[in-house]
């Protein structure tokens, strides 16, 4: 199936008679690059934003659950419609939302069907990886802000062209590294940036799990509840398999991104924020697939290093199927300073001096689950919460999707790393690969034809 021309269509220009909600449409944050965040517009008088959102939700089997309710709840927003080519979970996920707002959205396989409808204003997109960015453009053509859950993209090109068009569509796309949000995470941070442990050089992340084996899969007939083809999407097509869909099409290279992206993203995402980072000059990766003999592609285990110009480095290391903790913390970050450490997840943070003396400690009574797949917890609540107000134009988005891709881009280049069994010394203004062919035809993909993304005009 190739993207129809009716669902790609770019908004058209209104009025300022319109209504207040369609308004909202045209009061995105131009520009909200990494220097620009200081740029919100002003809107004063019979031209503010309006108070009410309305949002479209993409993938709803997990997490896109977990936010499809938690946008239910938030102040002035409404689910209007609820997608999924799994015609079981769009009936479950219309359930819990409705418990949420006063109407029941209404459920739909094709999500390009609400971008049709000028009453909604955002997508919001927890569909597989290779679906994100995809669909956030076709968004973003269509008028509608994106909240786009990590990673923002499949391959690196992807995470460019999202960030590009959030610039050309004016609209905010905000990617859903929910720790960007917390206030601890955001007050460390700041202390971080001020000297508190003298210069930050070095940040470890770590995610520790105990997955098991997918087994065999067989070929197998589609399912009379999933609509396959729109599953695949703009990922080139094969047979449907027994042990794909739901999950496991994470560990597969047509799909999914592996671990370093599924949950290393976050914790990699708070090191560069640390350490106040963007692109890397050298990337190296050891790992592989050690502990089952499955049909997964990808790396139970895997160590990736990354370089920066000033002295500065981050490792990540992800065990998928070996759970021992860190630190005591099954994923978490350490932030290494010339005068002490900070360890940081998402229930807080704990500071010790050069003697491992704890000096400092501010933790929350509740947390995020760490480990489940839907993540659910306050965090997210208060990401979604930025978001609609910086749509509002009343805040500043915490994580603009062209920030948020260079953190992807780090994961990306650590799978390319490991790929290729290569150190990649890589251009520090841009990520880019060099003097390494085999690496760069890693840098984007193949599609189906007629799903290749682009920004227009």
């Amino acid at each position: 199936m190739r993207a129809s021309n009716s669902y790609t269509k770019v908004a058209r220009s209104r009025s300022t008679d319109n209504s207040r909600r369609r308004f909202v449409k045209q009061s995105a944050v131009a520009g909200i690059g990494i220097s620009a965040l200081g740029h919100i517009p002003a809107v004063y008088g019979q031209n503010s934003p309006s108070q009410h959102i309305t949002v479209a939700v993409m993938g709803v089997n997990s997490r896109g659950d977990v936010l499809a309710q938690t946008f239910a709840q938030a102040s002035g927003a409404e689910v209007a419609y609820v997608c999924d080519v799994d015609s079981r979970v769009v009936e479950k996920t219309m359930a819990s939302v409705a418990n949420h707002q006063q109407r029941t959205p209404q459920g739909i396989g094709d999500f390009r069907r609400a971008l049709d409808d000028d009453d909604v204003d955002a997508l919001v997109i927890a569909a597989p990886d290779h679906w994100h960015a995809p669909a956030t453009l076709l968004a973003l053509q269509a008028g509608k802000h994106v909240y786009v859950e990590k990673p923002c993209g499949h391959n690196a090109r992807e995470g460019e062209l999202l960030a590009e068009g959030q610039h050309t569509y004016d609209r905010i796309v905000q990617m859903g590294n929910q720790q960007r949000s917390a206030p601890r995470s955001i007050e460390i941070i700041g202390q971080i940036h001020d000297g508190l442990i003298g210069r930050p050089y070095f940040a470890r992340a770590w995610f520790a799990s105990t997955r098991g084996s997918i087994g065999h899969g067989r070929a197998a007939g589609v399912p009379d509840w999933l609509d396959y083809e729109l599953w695949q999407g703009p990922a080139p097509r094969t047979s449907y398999r027994d042990n794909v869909v739901h999950y496991n099409w994470h560990w597969f290279w047509r799909w999914g991104t592996g671990e370093i992206n599924n949950n290393g993203a976050h914790e990699i995402d708070v090191c560069r924020w640390a350490l106040n980072v963007d692109y890397p000059s050298r990337v190296t990766s050891a790992g592989g697939r050690f502990h089952f003999d499955d049909d997964v592609e990808m790396y139970d285990t895997q160590v990736a290093s990354f370089e920066f110009a000033g002295g500065k480095s981050i490792t990540w290391e992800g065990r998928s199927c070996n759970g021992r903790p860190i630190e005591g913390r099954g994923r978490g970050v350490s932030i290494h300073g010339e005068e002490g450490t900070v360890i940081i997840d998402r229930s807080g943070y704990v500071v010790y001096d050069r003697d491992n003396n704890e000096v400092k400690r501010s933790t929350r009574s509740q947390t995020d689950s760490a480990l489940n797949t839907r993540a659910g917890g306050d965090l997210t609540a208060l990401h979604i919460n930025n978001f609609l107000e910086s749509i509002r134009g009343n805040a500043q988005p915490n994580a603009p999707v062209d920030d948020g891709q260079r953190s992807v881009l780090l994961c990306h280049l650590g799978n390319i790393a490991q790929r290729t069994g290569s150190a990649l010394h890589c251009d520090p203004s841009n990520g880019h690969v060099i003097n390494n062919p085999e690496a760069m035809d890693y840098w984007g993909r193949e599609y189906e034809p007629g799903w290749e993304p682009k920004v227009s005009g």
